[in-house]
């Protein structure tokens, strides 16, 4: 079983409540690189991915990141339509557990 694979299934075992946390400190993980912030800074998750910093490229890179990580495929849209870390954690969740 692949790296890949094995946080996939790790993931879908967990509980929603538990799901969410996973997925969210895997994203911020992944924005706080992206930013060049340090680990212990904190990121707001509710303020726009623009206002945060970001440009289209770098939100892509993490998309890229994301769906790699994940196994999924994430729509540019969810990333334009609902732009916050809290946003996108939800999308995820879900698309976790639909899988």
């Amino acid at each position: 079983m692949s790296p890949v694979d094995s946080t996939i299934q790790r993931l879908r075992d967990l509980p929603r409540s538990e799901l969410t946390e996973e997925i969210e400190t895997i994203v911020l993980k992944k924005f706080k690189v992206v930013l060049l912030m340090d680990d212990s800074e904190d990121l707001p998750v509710d303020v726009s991915y623009f206002d945060l910093g970001l440009t289209s490229l770098r939100l892509t890179e993490i998309r890229q990141s994301l769906e790699q990580l994940l196994d999924l495929s994430i729509n540019v849209n969810v990333l334009f339509n609902e732009p916050t870390i809290t946003h996108l954690v939800d999308h995820l969740t879900q698309a976790v557990q639909e899988v």
